[in-house]
């Protein structure tokens, strides 16, 4: 049976070690990590990450400002109120909630973030940096997925990783993230031709199509690490991953479940980016 990586727990631990690292951070150079998030627009999923993210941030003990918009915002003036976070010296991370109302232009709104303050890790600067092997801030959740394999002491580097999604959130920053720690990285996605022939070749399987349930028993290899990064609705309700879990369970090593695997992460390295970023004053 395969060990479960335990998300919720690792995220804890590294939301507690974040919260003794500001203590130290405030006592010794007077710094407050400050994080702002940005809404606009009313979306139910998004005012619930948002309100993860305070909390997160209070546990932390981090300094916290929520700016909530009208969906009918005009870009010009989100783009103003970026402005002014980007010269507000209290503020070291800048996240704006996505996705934004069809009429904001979500990668100029991306890309007029300072990129030292982008803790999301999808200004093109940070992209480019972690292309170039010089990472600065690091996309979140394939972050979060990392550091679940340090945390199980899940050996990188010689294995066979592969990655089935293409995203430039997921897919794309972990196949660099991997291949900095001298993993062999195959990309695949819905349109791969035989996929679970690629897929049972793989050490270490990554799902992030956003599709329910897609990947099953007859294509993982035995002994497979298996990471589930699928959040997906049954017509019933019923949380469902990438992963048709019941079947790869009883064949993979290390496997995550969903909820409760990758998801608390994403929170959690959020926190780390941001304390990085005024860490690095």
């Amino acid at each position: 049976m395969a060990v479960i990586i335990d998300g919720k727990s690792v995220a804890e631990q590294v939301r507690s070690e974040i919260r003794e690292r500001t203590l130290l951070l405030k006592e010794g150079r007077g710094i407050q990590p400050g994080l702002a998030v940005v809404l606009v627009g009313d979306d139910p999923a998004s005012r619930i990450y948002v309100r993860g993210k305070k909390a997160a941030c209070e546990q932390a003990g981090f300094l916290s400002r929520e700016l909530i918009f009208p969906a009918e915002l005009k870009e010009s003036d989100l783009l103003g109120v970026i402005s002014e976070l980007n010269n507000d010296d209290r503020i070291h991370g800048i996240l704006v909630q996505l996705p934004l109302p069809k009429h904001l232009d979500s990668d100029r709104i991306v890309e007029s973030i300072e990129p030292r303050k982008d803790v999301d890790g999808f200004h093109p600067w940070n992209v480019g940096k972690l292309f170039s092997g010089t990472a600065y801030h690091m996309s979140c959740t394939p972050l979060g997925i990392i550091e679940l394999l340090d945390r199980y002491h899940i050996g990188i580097e010689g294995k066979e990783a592969v990655i089935v999604g293409r995203s430039a959130i997921v897919g794309k920053p972990l196949a660099m993230m991997l291949l900095s720690r001298h993993a062999t990285v195959t990309v695949c996605h819905t349109r791969t031709r035989e996929l679970a022939e690629v897929t049972r070749r793989a050490d270490i399987l990554v799902a992030a199509a956003g599709q329910p349930e897609m990947i099953r028993g007859s294509m993982v290899k035995e002994g497979a690490v298996v990471i589930d990064v699928g959040i997906n609705r049954s017509p019933e309700g019923k949380l469902l991953g990438d992963v048709a879990f019941r079947e790869v369970e009883p064949l993979a090593s290390h496997i995550t479940p969903v909820p409760g695997g990758v998801g608390p992460m994403t929170i959690a390295m959020l926190m780390v980016n941001t304390f990085n970023a005024a860490n690095r004053l």
